[in-house]
């Protein structure tokens, strides 16, 4: 199966229900009034757009279709296509990690943070770069365990401690081994735990300044771990996390297994955050790089 294909049965759920939904309502109204529109709006809501996202949208729509003084449904249908594709491809850069780097990842515990390391180690292994992975969630030992089985089938070594250790301490010894070894890319596991934002930030801010410090000539990325599956909530997560840490970059797991991939649209328009990373699967090569253009044409393309 290629990419294309592969991504398409991964987000069928998704399009399922943006399309689904979007459908009904076109073949209910023949004109194309604000009825259509105030119908519109709901549809895409439901399909987690999100309510900012989705005004947003159909007020750009609404603009379209008077301005070509549009009457045909279907016309309207391939104008809100293009909407949203716009919307989900408006200023996008290529995304590149030059060596040395460190990705910092973060998300709560049930997001699929430490399985989504073992893909990334995996992946960043396929590109040709040598990788070092730091146990940096020390406050599960899980969590630890868990990432050692991920590095020792992609044969990476991990710097771990003891559980409960602090944080910062891991990662200042596998910054120093980073350097020391040469390697191109140090993934660091980090703990999210919202329910206090005060600690979690000096966290942060300590394991960046260690990072500052030991090793400043490494490209600097903090990842965001969210659970397509979740919808809106995820979206809520990321303007959490957004108050405590410098997010660069978002990987949206779980989206093969919901209709909620609206989301994606939400993220872009309302955080400007780039979605880097998302996975279709639950096998070690489902994590992709996020392709804005294949998304789109995935979602609409019949």
């Amino acid at each position: 199966m290629d990419l294309f294909s592969k991504i398409k049965n991964g987000l069928s759920k998704t399009r399922e229900n943006i399309m689904g939904g979007v459908n009904q309502v076109f073949a209910a109204f023949r004109a194309v009034d604000e009825e259509l529109f105030e119908e519109l709006e709901e549809a895409l809501i439901m399909a987690d757009m999100g309510v900012e996202t989705t005004i947003e949208i159909l007020n750009k729509l609404r603009e379209r279709v008077k301005l070509e003084n549009t009457k045909d449904g279907e016309d309207v249908k391939k104008m809100l296509a293009e909407e949203i594709s716009a919307t989900l491809t408006a200023d996008i850069e290529p995304f590149d990690l030059t060596s040395p780097a460190v990705l910092l990842i973060i998300g709560v515990n049930g997001v699929g943070k430490t399985t989504t390391v073992g893909k990334l180690v995996k992946w960043y292994k396929s590109q040709g770069k040598s990788v070092l992975v730091a146990a940096a969630d020390t406050f599960r030992a899980a969590a630890i365990d868990q990432l050692g089985v991920w590095c020792d089938r992609a044969g990476v070594t991990m710097v771990r401690q003891a559980e409960n250790s602090d944080p910062a301490a891991v990662v200042f010894d596998a910054t120093a081994a980073a350097k020391a070894r040469g390697v191109d890319l140090l993934i660091c596991d980090t703990a999210g735990r919202l329910h206090n934002k005060k600690n979690l930030m000096e966290e942060l801010r300590k394991i960046n300044r260690i990072v500052s410090d030991k090793f400043p000539e490494a490209q600097r990325e903090v990842f965001l771990v969210l659970d397509a599956t979740t919808g809106q909530n995820a979206l809520q997560q990321a303007k959490l996390f957004r108050e405590v840490a410098d997010i660069t970059g978002i990987i949206l797991t779980k989206l093969d297994g919901t209709t909620k991939g609206g989301i994606v649209v939400s993220i872009k328009n309302e955080l400007d955050i780039p979605v880097r990373f998302i996975t279709v699967g639950e096998g070690i090569d489902d994590l992709q790089p996020f392709d804005a253009d294949m998304f789109a044409r995935v979602l609409f393309e019949e």
